[in-house]
């Protein structure tokens, strides 16, 4: 029986997308956001250097297909990214109203997201005033601090010492449908924290706010910095998904990652959690050991949560050149019958104006399937053909391509 790796590059983007004009970073809408596109044309014009150097080297990547994937969808071709490919590509197109990892995820499993988040004001305050008495009733606290639009990083240099003085949770927003609370591990403590964001949940997914997010940080005296200990406590997907199906079909189910908050656990049997360089032991692990049937379904996230947000473009690039020197020992590790299918659920274009995501058709890149374009695809066509790989039956929209 054949296995499955379905492993999402969290962010890595590869523009194009038709309805980029309709979301937006500042105000500016994300038309010609490309980010695998501008990470290399930078790193070829010299200007990616720091903790690296030179133009783009992702061979392992290029020769599954990435350069092609991202000519097909936007029309351009990156610098260095002009490998003939050994395995088969495709351009994923998502149809949810969102560029956030949920709707990204969901929709990469089978079920494009079937209502309208609701995302929180850019505005101060930007909570409600009954989530903000009802995080202060279950923290224990007078008050919050930020009740802003803000990124991580920002927001704890911001208020982390007045949280330190004043034992307040620090409640902070963005584009997505989030709400993000951050607090000291040591000081705040870590599960409590957990627990904060956990019993908030519900409130918030009944407005269909998709995540309610822990984020702990560690640090003193504004040397502050964050923790892999992020939890998020996210909205159930209503109907079964890819995990479902490979798990009500007697098959074993493996998230590496943060794949099991994003899902709720829902079809998920194990689970690996933490920074990226431990969760690709993890993955190869599970190519050695995973057993017959098995889905491992793995999210690498620091693409996105250290270098997209921050805008920093050498350690993207440097990110992309580990990942894919890891890929390079990965695939000889692969057996006969074995699939191993690489996209990402969103961009996060680090040339980009502003923090947020960035709206962008991705990448479909397949070992184990011969070799060959597959053309443009919906994201919810990558579970159709996980399933049909594993001999499942799928209850989604989706086109198996295989």
């Amino acid at each position: 029986m054949s296995r499955a790796f379905l492993v999402v590059m969290d962010s890595v983007g590869i523009g194009g997308a038709p309805d980029a004009d309709t979301f937006f970073n500042q105000g500016q809408p994300d038309t010609g956001a490309n980010t695998v596109l501008h990470i290399a044309q930078a790193c070829a014009n010299g200007l990616a250097e720091d903790g690296r150097s030179g133009p783009l080297s992702v061979p392992h990547l290029d020769g599954l297909g990435l350069g092609r994937a991202l000519t097909l969808a936007c029309g351009d071709t990156a610098p260095g990214l002009t490998a003939v490919p050994t395995g088969r590509w495709a351009a994923a197109t998502e149809t949810s109203r969102g560029k956030d990892t949920p709707s990204g995820h969901w929709e990469l499993a089978g079920l494009p997201v079937p209502w309208e988040w609701t995302y929180l004001p850019d505005t101060h305050p930007s909570l409600p005033q009954d989530i903000t008495e009802r995080i202060c009733a279950l923290a224990g606290t007078d008050g919050i601090l930020g009740n802003c639009h803000s990124n991580g990083i920002k927001v704890i240099d911001d208020f982390g010492a007045e949280h330190l003085r004043t034992g307040y949770p620090i409640c902070y927003t963005s584009a997505d449908s989030v709400l993000q609370i951050a607090a000291h591990e040591e000081a705040f403590g870590l599960e409590r924290l957990h627990k904060l964001c956990e019993d908030l949940a519900p409130m918030c997914h009944a407005r269909k706010i998709g995540r309610v997010i822990a984020r702990p940080f560690l640090g003193r005296n504004g040397q502050f910095e964050r923790t892999s200990n992020r939890r998020d406590y996210a909205i159930a997907p209503p109907t079964p998904i890819l995990t479902n199906w490979v798990q009500d079909a007697g098959q074993p189910v493996i998230a590496i990652g943060k794949i099991g908050d994003i899902f709720s656990m829902s079809g998920i049997d194990t689970v690996h959690t933490g920074p990226d360089a431990k969760l690709m032991v993890d993955l190869a692990q599970q190519i050695d050991t995973a057993p017959d049937g098995a889905l491992v379904f793995a999210n690498f996230v620091e693409f996105d949560s250290k270098f997209g947000h921050r805008r920093d473009v050498s350690g993207y690039a440097k990110a992309l050149e580990w990942f894919d020197a890891e890929l390079g020992r990965l695939l000889p590790r692969l057996k006969k019958d074995d699939l191993l299918l690489l996209t990402a659920d969103h961009g996060n274009d680090p040339t980009w104006i502003g923090t947020d995501h960035t709206r962008e058709r991705v990448p479909v890149l397949i070992a184990g399937a011969g070799r060959g374009e597959i053309g443009h695809i919906g994201f919810v066509d990558v579970a159709a053909s996980v399933a049909a790989h594993l001999g499942v039956a799928s209850d989604g929209q989706g086109r198996n391509f295989l």
